[in-house]
């Protein structure tokens, strides 16, 4: 059972923390970002849960989602070891990866297929989930650099847990689109001008064979002289 009761302890005020073990690293480690990020996910959470507009059952869901994340930090803040006693140590486990696929089937078949990619946004609770996802995403990818650096010591479902999350989460998102029909669809290239707007040449410009510089710079030239002789008559002899 977890018992706080100190919030400060002064242990990292030069840049060292503690993992579960016990072991002192650097804040900068890859499990200290990994296990960081997976915290920045569950706040994220915590704010779209507390939006209007969400399903109850959803709401109910985004607090299980945030427990489970918290056993994941819990993985990943104590290395794993080989042939470890699995009953000391808080692991993921492939029932929690089942729970988030039998989710997804259940909310995807509810939703009409897409005919294209979703632009994140729609209402507040949609925009929180789709936020929510990138930083799932990004979860995953601190936990794939962890594993590149440490390939054993990382709970063998942490990253399918994450995998799955952020693909419900995008469900869900859509779900709060009023199932989807409320999402805002990628039109490739819609961005872009359809047609050229024409330039108009000057006559300078229509001159084959003459640089810009010359175009520019010619005519001028003539104006003035052709004013410099009418604003000076000639002499009577």
């Amino acid at each position: 059972m977890v018992r706080l009761t100190r919030i400060y302890t002064r242990g990292g005020d030069r840049g060292m923390t503690s993992l579960g073990d016990g072991t002192r690293v650097p804040k900068t480690h890859r499990r200290i970002t990994a296990y960081g990020t997976v915290d920045e996910l569950n706040s994220v959470l915590g704010v779209a849960a507390a939006l209007r507009g969400l399903a109850a059952a959803d709401r109910e869901l985004l607090r299980r989602l945030q427990n489970d994340l918290f056993d994941l930090g819990a993985d990943l803040c104590v290395p794993r070891r080989a042939h470890e006693d699995s009953a000391r140590h808080l692991r993921i486990v492939p029932e929690q990866v089942a729970v988030l696929e039998a989710a997804i089937d259940e909310r995807n078949e509810r939703l009409q297929p897409l005919k294209s990619f979703v632009l994140p946004g729609g209402t507040a609770s949609a925009a929180a989930l789709h936020q929510a996802r990138t930083v799932c995403r990004r979860a995953e990818i601190e936990v794939a650099r962890l594993l590149e650096m440490e390939p054993e010591a990382v709970g063998e479902q942490v990253l399918p847990y994450l995998n799955r999350l952020s693909d419900l989460l995008f469900v869900m998102a859509r779900c709060a689109n009023r199932m989807g029909r409320s999402d805002a669809l990628w039109r490739p290239g819609a961005g872009r001008s359809s047609q050229a707007v024409p330039v108009r040449k000057s006559r300078s410009q229509g001159r084959r064979g003459a640089r810009p510089d010359e175009r520019r710079s010619k005519r001028p030239r003539a104006r003035r002289s052709e004013a410099a002789g009418r604003r000076s008559p000639r002499r009577r002899r």
